[in-house]
């Protein structure tokens, strides 16, 4: 019993979920800076979450975006993170 307590609480700290999705692309070359962005949400309530393509490129001083890229964790619905990812020049 104290082992499939002990396994299920494992799998509990452990379970998470990351997708990474592409959202956009252009004609521009690929370039070598990348600027990311990102907002944490709890218990699906975000607050001044800014996971923008405008605040990922500034972050990455990035003026022609070539890829936009869209992930989220999510760690059993409690803490929800956006990020955004811009690549260019």
């Amino acid at each position: 019993m104290n082992r499939f307590i002990l396994a299920l609480s494992f799998a509990l700290i452990t379970a998470s979920c990351s997708v990474t999705t592409p959202v956009a692309a252009t004609s521009n070359p690929i370039g070598s800076k990348v600027g990311t962005s990102s907002g944490k949400c709890y218990f699906k309530i975000c607050r001044n979450v800014d996971a923008s393509i405008m605040t990922a490129a500034q972050n990455g001083n990035i003026t022609k975006v070539s890829t936009v890229d869209y992930k989220v964790k999510n760690f059993l619905g409690i803490i929800i993170t956006h990020e955004c990812i811009v690549s260019g020049e």
